[in-house]
């Protein structure tokens, strides 16, 4: 398949059908097996990993996958990837950014789109510990972080990783957070992040009480409100425009060394297509899927009830040629 001509099935019309029926609806095949380990941070934390279990040969390669907001590796794409590293003779990983295994971080900071230190420390340890290459996907946040590595890295990432994958992500994350506090997108899917975003944060403030203003946190209904209160200030950034703003990958791809694959498909609810990178913008390291659908992390296609498997066989086959 040429993923760049991606279409989604007659009956999914448009990007917010695309979006959510991906992850409500579509097949996701066997519920994935894991082995956890729990990793001790150098700041004094803990993540989580989740290791596929499914028969691979020591020296296979390893997949290192980066979920999006609130994600985990019970995500429906995390689901699709195992099934096709498995297909694959893969190993699989999976680590949560901080308090997304379903149990809360020991320290005030959470995780947020532009952490590229901690993707880094993730990929050195799991480097020390797999007997394979590495390759690595992001989703959507997590697809911002770890193409923003790529940028800040250059040359090093190539010592790390053979290929990366970001798909999904809003590069240019001042672009999709105004685009997702406005219109229909503020009524579908603001109030989903929120739900779990802000009770984490106010158990942060439990810790640390004055931590943010409380009720102005209470009174947040969209992400800029939210990272204006929290996320922001709490990890090293002025406001919600100063996150955004130092956070986004976009302002870093023309540095990127490692090959890249930057998978966006144009009518994403989450990410305007005008944000978009175009090939000026990028390096030669960088290669551009921008197909016409596929809403925001869905691509599902085949027979009714369609399955998401296309994309993480079109990712994986893009990243095997660097192996």
């Amino acid at each position: 398949m040429n993923f760049e001509q991606f279409r989604a099935p007659w009956w999914q019309p448009g990007g917010h059908v695309q979006t959510i029926w991906a992850a409500l609806c579509a097949r996701q095949g066997q519920t994935p097996a894991w082995r956890r380990e729990r990793w001790e941070t150098p700041d004094g934390d803990f993540i989580d990993v989740d290791f596929s279990i499914h028969p691979a040969d020591t020296g296979a390669p390893t997949l290192v996958l980066f979920h999006g907001l609130e994600g985990s590796s019970s995500s429906h794409y995390a689901k699709a990837l195992y099934q096709v590293c498995a297909q694959r003779g893969w190993h699989l990983a999976v680590p949560h950014f901080r308090g997304c295994s379903g149990e809360p971080n020991r320290l005030l900071r959470a995780y947020h789109s532009g952490d590229s230190d901690e993707v880094d420390w993730i990929l050195r340890r799991l480097q020390q510990g797999v007997g394979g290459e590495l390759v690595a996907v992001g989703v959507s946040l997590g697809g911002n972080a770890l193409a923003r590595w790529a940028g800040v890295q250059r040359q090093a990432a190539l010592e790390l990783v053979k290929g990366a994958a970001a798909v999904c992500a809003p590069l240019d994350l001042v672009a999709g957070g105004v685009h997702l506090g406005r219109g229909l997108n503020r009524w579908l899917y603001t109030p989903m992040f929120m739900r779990t975003l802000v009770p984490k944060a106010l158990a942060k403030w439990q810790q640390s009480p004055g931590l943010f203003d409380r009720l102005r946190l209470q009174r947040a209904r969209t992400l800029h409100e939210f990272d204006d209160v929290y996320t922001g200030p709490v990890h090293g950034f002025r406001d919600a425009d100063d996150y955004w703003s130092r956070a986004s990958a976009k302002p870093l791809l023309k540095q990127v060394a490692v090959p890249l694959l930057l998978l966006n498909a144009r009518n994403d609810p989450f990410v305007p297509a005008c944000s978009l990178p175009t090939p000026d913008e990028v390096s030669a390291a960088v290669q551009l899927w921008q197909p016409p659908h596929g809403g925001h992390v869905g691509f599902a296609s085949g027979a009714w009830p369609a399955h998401v498997h296309a994309m993480p066989l079109a990712v994986t086959e893009w990243l095997e040629q660097w192996l």
